[in-house]
């Protein structure tokens, strides 16, 4: 009888021990409110479940010595390797991306497009207002979905997101607007709404800076868009509606790159992208490392014009090397 007592007792203390221990390797559940769109709603509420354990988090806006916003600009400093939000400014407030919207394009393709895929430019895919950033393509042009790729992250072509988006969902720009979406959602960026696949603006086409550190977050574990969104220039190869073989030089639409603008000393730009119309203004997100190689996600929006942009980004990335 006094044996079997003792078994009892040694497996209630077996069975504890067990569920304390699958208790210690949960997700820390995060207990701040935020102001998001007017509404208070939990912290933990802004990221998908599993996920904030290895995320920057902030409650709103956090001052930075040195680091100062005008008028309508939100911005963002994130201390990846210590995740630690260094500086915001209107971080869940809602905004319009512009070409910053490329990242997310960028991120359903690398998982569902074939880069060798040859594919054919529809009249659907240049059918932009005049005033679109395009790479030139015509229809019935063919060209390769990598050459696209290049010319949607280093040029920010919006031709080549259509062309993009029509192939990868199938023939349905629609559906490939709907995978970005459910992307959003899988990488907890709840205050995101897509509607196209360039970022060309639309009332109900928008995020948050701390959903674009989200999503950049993301496509900087691909090495083919590091690559790629660090070069200065590229040149597209495709084959004309007639057959001829033609070529054209894209050069980045990052200052940083292209060299009109300096970042400061000791960082390294590892990648990002740049966005800019009326109503999201001028915006710029990258990823960048310090003098130890430490990484930091930067982000500025709706600047008002670009050497506004690029002076708001370099008060952020002078303190990458005193944080």
């Amino acid at each position: 009888m006094g044996m079997g007592v003792v078994i009892v007792v040694l497996l209630i203390v077996l069975a504890v021990v067990l569920i304390k221990k699958k208790d210690a390797s949960m997700p820390v559940s995060f207990d701040l409110t935020t102001e998001v769109f007017g509404q208070t709603v939990e912290e933990e509420a802004l990221t998908a479940d599993g996920l904030a354990a290895n995320l920057c988090v902030g409650a709103g806006d956090t001052a930075l010595d040195g680091v100062e916003t005008q008028g309508d600009e939100r911005a963002a400093l994130f201390d990846i390797q210590n995740k630690t939000l260094l500086f915001s400014k209107s971080l869940y407030e809602k905004s319009y991306p512009a070409s910053i919207t490329k990242i997310m394009t960028a991120l359903v393709a690398m998982e569902h497009a074939d880069m060798d895929e040859v594919v054919t430019i529809t009249a659907s895919d240049v059918a932009l207002s005049a005033d679109s950033q395009v790479c030139g393509l015509a229809e019935g042009d063919q060209i390769q979905m990598s050459e696209l790729f290049h010319a949607l992250l280093v040029y920010s072509a919006n031709d080549a997101a259509m062309a993009i988006a029509r192939t990868v969902g199938d023939g349905s720009v629609d559906t490939f607007v709907q995978m970005m979406n459910e992307t959003a959602q899988s990488l907890g960026m709840t205050g995101t709404h897509f509607v196209n696949p360039h970022g060309l603006h639309d009332d109900d086409h928008y995020t948050t800076v701390y959903d674009i550190y989200l999503m950049l977050n993301e496509a900087m574990k691909h090495q083919e868009f590091t690559d790629i969104t660090q070069l200065s220039n590229y040149t597209i190869t495709y084959t004309s509606a007639d057959g001829t073989q033609r070529q054209k030089w894209l050069d980045a639409t990052d200052q940083y790159l292209t060299g009109e603008s300096s970042a400061p000393k000791g960082v390294t730009i590892l990648g990002g992208k740049t966005g800019t119309t009326d109503k999201a203004g001028a915006c710029l997100a990258l990823m960048v490392q310090n003098n130890y190689g430490e990484p930091y996600v930067s982000i500025v929006l709706d600047a008002s014009n670009k050497p506004e942009l690029y002076e708001r980004m370099n008060q952020l990335l002078e303190k990458v090397n005193h944080s």
